[in-house]
């Protein structure tokens, strides 16, 4: 027994630190065991859940709305269809419809002087020596627009029918779905809203025969720092009800979406303006909107973006928002009309590199979870560092996250949960939907598991019988670089393969990997991935 006792004393004193290393390492492997539930659906979100945005900024010079036409942009958009394209921000609230064409009705309708909008997908593409020019430009245009929201003082702008047209045809030829933001501080002497100018430009979009829905203002909680105009939100709900009648007046637009009032998440007085709003203006619109960032874009660290913690916050800002509108409008749809990473135009080095995606794929599955029906990704272009696509117009990370999504994962949300041998995980994180039925060639009945990986070191997801005799089709995505050096990288790999646009005007073929039936899937650490389990033959997916 004393020999025994020796030689483990001398082996632990011998090898002690690599026993240690070696049971650090066991841990971060974690083995992660899940519960489903294919009976029934927990959720269903709309068809168009993942939306975009296109920021306001762009017409702070109405040239640029010249890059919508640009054929490259319009094919990545396209691969994000359904969805809804929100045109808005701060700057909606800061701009005028100044038409160079004073017609009535009729008149608009026999314009020659613009384009129809219908015919012009083929003839109106931006030459590639101009859309170079203007990207050049906009880099410039960035800069000013980031000091004035430093700042806080901001332009009053004008645009006219040209950038409506633009705007219009981008989405036409993208398959997209328009939401247009209205400028709210537009005030009477009696601080209600002067609708005069939206209704022109409504009377304008008429003649067009724009099929669209609309906005009235951003963040109504900030109008006192950025305009030095208080507006309660009893009065805001009001204002909404007057635009809803005048969108009533139009055959066109009589039955037309409208969303609002794009709340800042709660804290403080905003949720009294949201209580107040509801009361006054719930039944003017079709969806209740707010908007929701994790952190402050100019003192987060990467830390915050694999931070479970962090994550959990939309958790409770969600459930706070959901409480006021069930008391007030019950069964009332709730979107995050506005989402991103990091609030202030985002996180420099963060937010458009490949770290940027635990938080939008959790916000993605968390928030279908929770029952919110839309989210509206800021942004697909515009100012800021959260951007889909960079300066040249080529896809960052999370725009290959967001096609992948839209491709494989359905609108019905699944109950998943997982846990390790300690209980709970925390660092890995698991959702499951249906598969997507409309764009996916899988049979009835096939799920799709997505999950995140917050740790160094890989995990082993443990698939219940239920579903453990499906082969699989998983489609990983990895930093191009290893380690934690690559979350800094603008890159992507899909199963090991670089993700790059083919040319201009095509996408990749975006394959899986086909895994055998099996009991478990290993997801590599710093990585997220789909997994989609063509024989699942889930009842709520059939």
């Amino acid at each position: 027994k004393s020999f025994h006792c020796l030689l483990i004393c001398t082996l632990y004193l011998s090898y002690g630190s690599d026993l240690v290393y070696r049971e650090n390492t066991v841990r971060k492997d974690q083995s992660v065991n899940l519960n489903v539930d294919l009976s029934r659906v927990l959720k269903k979100v709309n068809g168009r859940f993942l939306s975009v945005a296109i920021d306001a900024s762009l017409v702070a010079e109405e040239k640029f709305m010249y890059l919508l036409t640009s054929p490259k942009l319009r094919t990545l958009a396209k691969a994000l269809t359904p969805a809804f394209l929100r045109f808005g921000g701060t700057r909606q609230d800061f701009m005028t419809f100044n038409p160079t064409f004073l017609h009535s009705n009729e008149n608009h309708k026999n314009d020659v002087s613009s384009f129809d909008v219908y015919d012009i997908c083929e003839r109106l593409e931006l030459p590639p020596l101009l859309e170079k020019r203007l990207k050049q430009e906009w880099t410039l245009q960035e800069i000013l627009l980031d000091k004035e929201d430093l700042q806080r003082k901001y332009r009053s702008v004008k645009f006219t029918e040209c950038a409506v047209d633009l705007l219009y045809s981008f989405t036409n030829c993208s398959g997209l779905d328009l939401i247009f933001g209205l400028n709210e501080l537009l005030r009477t002497s009696g601080n209600s809203w002067d609708s005069s100018n939206a209704r022109t430009l409504i009377q304008y979009c008429d003649s067009k025969q724009y099929s669209m829905s609309w906005e009235l203002g951003n963040e109504p909680n900030s109008y006192e720092k950025k305009a030095g105009i208080r507006v309660d939100g009893y009065q805001l709900g009001q204002d909404f009800v007057q635009l809803r009648k005048i969108l009533q007046e139009s055959k066109l637009y009589h039955n037309t979406g409208l969303y609002g009032p794009d709340i800042s998440q709660p804290r403080d007085h905003r949720r009294d303006l949201l209580e107040g709003f509801l009361e006054s203006g719930a039944e003017a619109i079709d969806a209740c909107t707010w908007h929701h960032y994790y952190v402050n874009g100019r003192d987060t660290s990467l830390e915050d973006f694999l931070d479970p913690e962090v994550l959990n916050t939309l958790a409770l800002k969600t459930h706070e928002v959901m409480e006021t509108i069930e008391l007030t409008s019950p069964g009332k749809k709730v979107w995050l009309g506005e989402t991103s990473s990091a609030y202030g135009g985002g996180a420099k080095g963060l937010s458009d590199t490949f770290v940027a995606g635990f938080m939008w794929l959790d916000k993605l599955g968390l928030g279908a979870k929770l029952g919110l029906d839309v989210l509206i990704r800021q942004v697909l272009i515009g100012s800021g560092t959260y951007h889909l696509v960079d300066e040249n117009l080529d896809p960052l990370p999370d725009y290959w996250l967001s096609v992948l999504y839209k491709r494989l994962v359905g609108p019905e949300v699944l109950r998943i949960e997982a846990f390790s041998i300690l209980g709970k995980t925390k660092r890995v994180r698991v959702y499951l939907h249906c598969t997507n039925k409309k764009s996916t060639s899988y049979k009835s009945g096939a799920v799709t598991l997505f999950a995140l990986n917050l740790s160094k070191g890989p995990a082993r997801i443990s698939v219940p019988a239920t579903i453990s005799n499906s082969t699989a089709e998983a489609f990983v995505l990895q930093s191009e670089q290893p380690g934690k050096e690559g979350l800094y990288s603008k890159s992507v790999k899909l199963n090991g393969e670089v993700l790059k646009m083919v040319d201009e005007r095509t996408l990749p073929s975006l394959q899986g990997t086909p895994l055998p039936a099996g009991d478990y899937l290993r997801l590599p650490g710093y990585s997220f991935a789909f997994y989609v389990l063509s024989e699942a033959q889930a009842l709520a997916c059939q």
